[in-house]
């Protein structure tokens, strides 16, 4: 159904239009928008009016019209002007709303389809019988984005996703999760993989520069039948769980870039406690500060080049030395040496997923 702003924008746009002036009340007698005055409406009359068998009447003046959705009245369109006029642009105006109500329905059909088949709750046979029903092509490569947002922000960004994507007709955006919006995408013949890093991008500055809302995008591998969506979302879902846990810093996170990230996500908890207790002992390194631990990152990703992470980090190659030589002795790993520069890099990271999980 559609909402009451969007009827009274409709009604609005027919005024200026028509210079004639409407009103729509619900099957109860309640007005829903409107752009003249009137003090109260006759419920009863109301409610007559839709249980009688006609499309329109004239009541002190005004025009009264069915609103029909699937051969039934759903609203009340009273139009306000002189007989002429009031009854022409009446009809024309329930042609426009019933028209919005056809394009309002078929949408929620396709949004609610395509929920339904990422969330897996369809059988195969109903994948196909509702896709053939909508027409929804079932061959096309088709990739989901996933835009997380505050849990409070999800409205404005689905908005400005939906308003960017308009004019792609076989684009579907959605709300799927309470803080993330869906974008399902129909690749063009011309669009490649490595395309979808450049619309996940562009999701990035629409909300950034648009809705001035800071968000992380990720986006699963392209498929192409619409049963395989859901996959698709999965590792959207996926990728952007693995992206907040082992690259915070980066926005964007697509599931054929996880590296080892994805692989320590699939481990059980207790495999990965074992791993940490293996390397560390029963002395974990918890008395290691945020800056060494920044400073061997930075270490490891220079490869190792202790010039150049010196300089990165603005401080003196012995400051830098007498760092890990701290990281050394709360770990027993020294860092220079490439086999523990490894070790302590997958102990980091498996370290960043105990807590994740520990959090959730």
């Amino acid at each position: 159904m559609i909402t009451k702003q969007i009827i009274q924008t409709c009604l609005d746009d027919l005024k200026e239009l028509t210079k004639v002036e409407f009103a729509v009340i619900d099957t109860q007698g309640i007005v829903l928008a409107g752009n003249f005055e009137k003090d109260n409406y006759d419920v009863e009359m109301m409610k007559s009016f839709f249980e009688s068998p006609a499309d329109s009447q004239i009541i002190g003046g005004n025009y009264l019209f069915k609103v029909m959705e699937d051969d039934e009245p759903v609203y009340v369109l009273i139009s306000h002007g002189n007989q002429s006029e009031g009854y022409v642009m009446g009809k024309i105006a329930v042609n426009h709303l019933e028209q919005l109500l056809v394009a309002y329905k078929e949408q929620f059909d396709h949004t609610n389809f395509i929920q339904n088949l990422l969330l897996d709750n369809l059988l195969l046979v109903d994948i196909y019988n509702q896709a053939k029903k909508l027409g929804i092509p079932q061959k096309a490569r088709r990739v989901v984005f996933m835009v997380e947002v505050s849990s409070d922000e999800g409205n404005e960004a689905l908005h400005a996703i939906k308003t960017a994507f308009s004019e792609k007709m076989d684009d579907y955006s959605l709300a799927v999760e309470e803080n993330g919006v869906i974008l399902v995408h129909t690749l063009e013949d011309d669009e490649k993989a490595e395309d979808m890093m450049n619309i996940a991008g562009m999701l990035e500055d629409l909300m950034n520069t648009e809705v001035m809302l800071k968000a992380r995008i990720s986006y699963g591998t392209i498929v192409e039948e619409i049963r395989e969506l859901s996959k698709s979302y999965k590792e959207a879902r996926m990728a952007l769980d693995v992206g907040k846990i082992f690259y915070s810093e980066q926005r964007v996170h697509s599931y054929d870039a996880l590296g080892i990230g994805r692989l320590i996500y699939q481990l059980p908890a207790n495999l990965c406690k074992l791993f940490i207790e293996e390397i560390y002992g029963e002395n974990l390194p918890k008395e290691v500060d945020e800056d060494i631990l920044h400073t061997a990152t930075v270490f490891l990703d220079n490869n190792l080049n202790v010039s150049e992470t010196a300089r990165q980090l603005y401080i003196h190659r012995n400051t830098l030395v007498y760092r890990i030589e701290k990281l050394k002795s709360a770990t027993g790993l020294d860092v220079r040496i490439f086999d523990d520069a490894l070790t302590f890099k997958i102990a980091t990271m498996v370290s960043s997923y105990i807590q994740y999980i520990e959090k959730q």
